[in-house]
């Protein structure tokens, strides 16, 4: 499996080259974009982001005493704008009790646990908690996502109704440990997803020649 899965990747990143992920210019950023991007195109949250800092307001302190309805306004741009303001003061109310605002503090000082602390703010599920670990503190995590499940099951490598837990793990089995390559991976297969393997798949230009899901349906 280890061979095929290289394959796949070989044969992505020949067709689409390195995607240089996660865009953001300093950690604390990376996290934010990560809690903004649920549910929405990346765009959308740039623009959220850029909101925060032409008000110089993309600092953890300053979020933290920000009343919810003026984040909520600010991020508008990312969709579901009350929701996410709620999840992002969530987390950043987190790191400035747990870890006086620094991103380095947290990941530094976590002991290993980082995760099922990141999973009890409310607000922050695996695929978000994963992306922050990975894309804001190179922790070697597989981040798991709709494109992942879909594409996967489309190669008859895993179930339709896999669990995010199992399809994580389906990869950290079968590749090396390795952030760099797990973070290019799951960029990769975004890029695949949101390119050829769509609801509405384009099979005929699809850099991977291994799937007969167009033949079968």
């Amino acid at each position: 499996m280890n061979k095929k899965l290289m394959t796949i990747y070989n044969s992505l990143y020949s067709h689409f080259g390195p995607q240089n992920w996660w865009p953001g210019d300093t950690s604390f950023e990376v996290c934010v974009g990560a809690i903004l991007t649920q549910n929405t195109a990346w765009q959308n949250v740039e623009k959220a982001i850029a909101n925060l800092k032409k008000e110089k307001l993309l600092d953890p302190h300053k979020i933290n005493k920000l009343p919810v309805k003026s984040l909520a306004r600010l991020i508008k741009p990312s969709g579901y704008f009350n929701i996410k303001a709620k999840r992002l003061k969530n987390f950043i109310s987190f790191l400035c009790e747990r870890y006086d605002g620094k991103v380095g503090k947290m990941f530094s000082n976590s002991s290993g646990h980082l995760r099922g602390h990141l999973l009890n703010v409310n607000g922050i599920g695996p695929e978000t908690a994963d992306s922050i670990l990975l894309y804001a503190g190179d922790v070697p995590v597989f981040v798991v996502d709709a494109y992942t499940k879909r594409i996967f099951h489309r190669l008859k490598f895993t179930p339709e109704d896999i669990t995010y837990h199992n399809m994580q793990q389906f990869f950290m089995k079968n590749l090396p440990i390795d952030a760099m390559l797990f973070n290019e991976y799951h960029a990769l297969i975004v890029m695949l997803g949101k390119n050829y393997c769509k609801k509405k798949p384009r099979c005929e230009p699809c850099p991977l020649k291994m799937c007969n899901y167009k033949t079968e349906t």
